[in-house]
C-alpha cells in the first residue's frame, strides 16, 4: 500500500519509524526511496490486506511512541544550538530512545575538555542554554527551502534541515537531562534523554 500522503512517520532523521496500525493490521513504514512515497508494510508474517482506491480504513499512531520519538528528536535542535554556541560544528546525530546524542567537531582546542572539570564546565553551559531556551518556550516550525528541503526552525534559536518529528514549541519538552559530555576519536561526544510534557 502506497500513499501520497502518509500519517505514519517511517525510519530516519536519526529518530525511529512509528509504530501504527491500519484496519488493526500492525504495519511499519518505510520510504520508497524510488517513488518517493512512504510505504506501510505489514509488521507480522502475514501480508497486508488489498486495499482500493477510495477505500476508507482506520488509521491509528502509538500515541505515546510518537510522542517520546517527536520529544527526542527536538530536544537535539536546542542542543545542537547550544553546541554551536560554544564555537563548534554539528557532526552526526541520533535520536533513538536510550543512545540520544549529538556530536560535534571543533575547528581549534578546547582547553576545556582536556579535563573532568572542564568538560563539566562546559556541559553546564550546554545545559543553561537549553534550559533558557525550553523557558522562553520557542515555537517549532517548518517550510520548504528553493531546493525543496524541509527546514526545522525554533523562532530565532535555530535553524537546520530536518526531516524529523517535533513537538509544536520548545515548552513541550520535559526533564532534559544532560550527563557530563564525552570526548572520542575527536569529537564531543553530548548524550541526552527529554519527554514529551503531558498535553494539558
Amino acid at each position: 500500500m502506497a500513499v501520497e500522503y502518509c500519517l505514519f512517520h517511517p525510519q530516519g532523521g536519526g529518530q525511529p519509524a512509528d509504530r501504527g496500525w491500519v484496519d488493526g493490521h500492525e504495519i511499519v513504514p518505510a520510504r520508497d526511496h524510488d517513488a518517493g512515497l512512504v510505504v506501510a508494510r505489514s509488521a507480522g508474517d502475514l501480508p497486508l490486506p488489498d486495499f482500493t482506491v477510495g477505500q476508507s480504513v482506520e488509521v491509528r499512531i502509538d500515541l505515546a511512541a510518537r510522542r517520546t520519538y517527536a520529544a527526542l528528536h527536538t530536544a537535539g535542535h536546542p542542543i545542537e544550538a547550544a553546541g554551536r554556541a560554544q564555537g563548534w560544528t554539528h557532526a552526526a546525530n541520533t535520536h533513538f530512545p536510550g543512545q540520544a546524542r549529538i556530536e560535534f567537531t571543533a575547528a581549534r582546542p578546547d582547553p576545556r575538555l582536556d579535563t573532568p572539570e572542564g568538560r563539566e564546565e562546559a556541559t553546564e553551559a550546554l545545559r543553561t542554554y537549553v534550559a533558557k531556551a525550553i523557558a522562553e518556550d520557542a515555537p517549532v516550525t517548518w517550510e520548504y527551502d528553493a531546493e525543496g528541503r524541509r527546514i526545522v526552525h525554533l523562532a530565532g534559536l535555530h535553524s537546520a534541515p530536518c526531516g524529523g518529528t517535533h513537538v509544536r514549541s520548545l515548552g513541550d519538552l520535559a526533564d532534559i537531562v544532560l550527563p557530563t559530555l564525552k570526548v572520542k576519536k575527536g569529537r564531543i561526544r553530548v548524550s541526552y534523554s527529554a519527554v514529551h510534557r503531558d498535553f494539558p
